[in-house]
């Protein structure tokens, strides 16, 4: 049988799906290398070309080089991380604080991805149901430009540990436009085999087939040549 020209090629099948296995949360690898205007613009155009309802495109991208502006958002970091800390007791707490979280100093970029809550108006095409939708739209955006990034050998980390309020301040955002993401970017010394926090004992990764439903919460899917593949893709 043919292949219709629509499909990838093997080979280009196994660059995606390599891309998204090998795709790691970046914090202590960073390289101090520059990335080329050209590059970063490729990955950027990648995170342009989500998805999003009612064709909204609801992101922005700041691009962070100030090293003033970094050492604010580390400051913000370091409080909440130690809010963050003050959760967990005991021996979870000295691993939490043996963790690197963030590595905004160390990449040569860090960059804001946004959601402008108002962008397309009012009443966006497939928006009035779930309002939150601009939100689920930007986060696309983020997963495209850290699977371009990872195929361009860029890592990139995503520094959760902000608080949003004071995040909006120091970037100066209005009132309609949300933080999604603060990311930092960079050439990295290596990609770790595993996810930093599997490989540090923090959390394992779930067995897929476990997370696989037939038809309703909770009933397992009966035996079936998917519940196989299922069990080989782990």
């Amino acid at each position: 049988m043919s292949t219709p020209s629509h499909h990838f090629s093997d080979a280009e099948k196994r660059g995606l799906y390599r891309a998204i296995d090998e795709r790691r949360d970046v914090r202590s690898q960073f390289l101090p290398d520059p990335i080329a205007p050209e590059i970063l613009a490729r990955v950027l155009k990648a995170a342009h070309h989500a998805p999003s309802v009612g064709f909204m495109q609801p992101w922005d991208f700041i691009v962070i080089e100030s090293s003033e502006v970094r050492a604010s958002i580390v400051a913000m970091f370091e409080q909440e991380n130690q809010k963050a800390a003050e959760r967990f007791e005991g021996e979870r707490k000295e691993r939490y604080q043996g963790l690197k979280l963030q590595g905004i100093l160390e990449s040569p970029i860090n960059l804001c991805i946004t959601c402008d809550r108002s962008r397309g108006g009012p009443h966006v095409l497939g928006r009035n149901s779930i309002l939150e939708t601009d939100l689920f739209s930007t986060c696309l955006a983020v997963q495209n430009l850290w699977l371009a990034a990872r195929a361009e050998g860029i890592g990139v980390g995503w520094v959760s540990i902000l608080d949003q309020a004071q995040l909006s301040s120091a970037l100066s955002l209005p009132n309609h436009v949300y933080p999604v993401a603060y990311l930092c970017l960079g050439y990295v010394s290596e990609f770790l085999d595993k996810p930093e926090l599997e490989a540090k004992g923090w959390r394992a990764r779930l067995p897929l087939h476990e997370l696989v439903h037939s038809d309703h919460w909770g009933q397992p899917l009966a035996d079936s040549p998917l519940v196989t593949a299922l069990h080989e893709q782990e």
